[in-house]
């Protein structure tokens, strides 16, 4: 299971510097360039979709690492060695 966590954590993507709630808009803001405010409307916009809209962001937030590489979802499987 850590290696999977491993290959997470050596993605680029990080939950944004700026952030509201999760951070996940501001991780893809910062990973493509695009304008915060843009990718939290496209994220507000995606809610509107059936199940995949919030259940896709609650699977994203568990698996993205925070700025100091921690991952929500290796806090509750498992810890870090």
């Amino acid at each position: 299971m850590s290696n999977i966590f491993d290959g997470i954590r050596k993605s680029r993507f990080r939950r944004g510097p700026s952030r509201l709630l999760g951070g996940i808009a501001g991780g893809l803001a910062t990973t493509t360039g695009l304008n915060v405010w843009l990718v939290r409307l496209l994220v507000l916009l995606s809610f509107l979709l059936p199940v995949f809209g919030l259940g896709m962001y609650l699977v994203v937030w568990a698996l993205t690492p925070w700025q100091d590489s921690s991952i929500p979802a290796e806090q509750v499987f498992g810890s870090r060695n």
